[in-house]
């Protein structure tokens, strides 16, 4: 198998076949973002591609779902996740979908009916890194987008009909920033249609420019006690009927329901935490998570 960075998936793809064709990020930029940095952005070539492909299918492992390697895999142009797609199901005939993560900019190239297309051939449940839905802090992030941006390329997968989830990182204003950048954010998302919102913490890593950024005065994280006041603040803010996790490592507890069937439960957990984390209790989490 190619993989020119480790494998990287939510926890909820542990059972995938993973297969690269792409390495690195396209776009490599984020302030926050450690991963990717071992490897340039390249497009596998295609003879790769069908050689991992026939590598997968030699396992005889019934794979049902393909998780596409890469930071953003979902920027390969139609034809090409077209091709990509039929040596699959040639191959691995056990496969019904196709996903992997991507930037919301990797829909920039695909009309509405292409990714019906696509949505046909298999692919669905892209995990987008959109991270917020506040352009003040896009902007400082440099995501690289701003949060109409988000809803003009989103509302083409809705258009299309093909499924998709949205990140919210938590944290990622900084102290004293949360509840604004929580209710920035639900706003964009109850403009869609995802079938799930996933959770995830800000944690700064050393090779990180926004790390330097703390050593130097020019960022101040959230306290444990401020991303759980956000997180109850968004849940409590999403109006739209979906999924939502917050189950990742980041996050002290996972939690984890329906919008809105469990929405009061999820928001009673996290008022819970909120006791806890004012006494003390998640002080030494995030240096933890920062050495794992």
């Amino acid at each position: 198998m190619h993989f020119s960075s480790g494998i990287n998936r939510p926890p909820y793809e542990a059972d995938d076949a993973f297969l690269q064709v792409t390495s690195g990020c396209s776009h490599g930029r984020c302030e926050f973002c450690s991963f990717y940095k071992d490897a340039p952005f390249r497009v596998s070539p295609m003879e790769e591609v069908e050689s991992d492909i026939h590598e997968l299918a030699s396992t005889g492992i019934p794979f049902r779902r393909v998780f596409l390697q890469g930071a953003d895999p979902f920027i390969l142009p139609y034809d090409k996740l077209m091709c990509v797609a039929e040596l699959i199901h040639t191959h691995m005939p056990s496969v019904q979908s196709i996903g992997g993560y991507a930037r919301v900019d990797n829909i920039r190239n695909k009309s509405v009916s292409q990714l019906a297309a696509l949505k046909d051939a298999g692919y669905g449940n892209f995990y987008f890194g959109n991270e917020s839905g506040d352009d003040a802090i896009l902007d400082r992030m440099n995501k690289g987008y701003h949060a109409d941006f988000v809803v003009e390329m989103l509302q083409r997968l809705d258009k299309a009909g093909m499924d998709y989830i949205m990140n919210f990182l938590g944290g990622l204003g900084g102290h004293g920033y949360g509840l604004s950048h929580a209710q920035k954010s639900a706003d964009v998302i109850n403009l869609l249609h995802p079938t799930m919102v996933y959770a995830s913490e800000l944690t700064l890593f050393p090779d990180t420019p926004l790390s330097q950024d703390v050593q130097a005065g020019k960022f101040a994280e959230a306290t444990e006690v401020e991303r759980l006041e956000e997180l109850l603040e968004f849940v409590g803010d999403l109006r739209i009927p979906t999924v939502f996790k917050a189950e990742h490592v980041t996050i002290p507890v996972p939690i984890r329901g329906s919008i809105p069937d469990h929405q009061e439960r999820m928001c009673d957990t996290v008022r819970e935490l909120i006791v806890y984390a004012k006494q003390g209790r998640f002080d030494a989490y995030r240096s933890q998570v920062r050495g794992l």
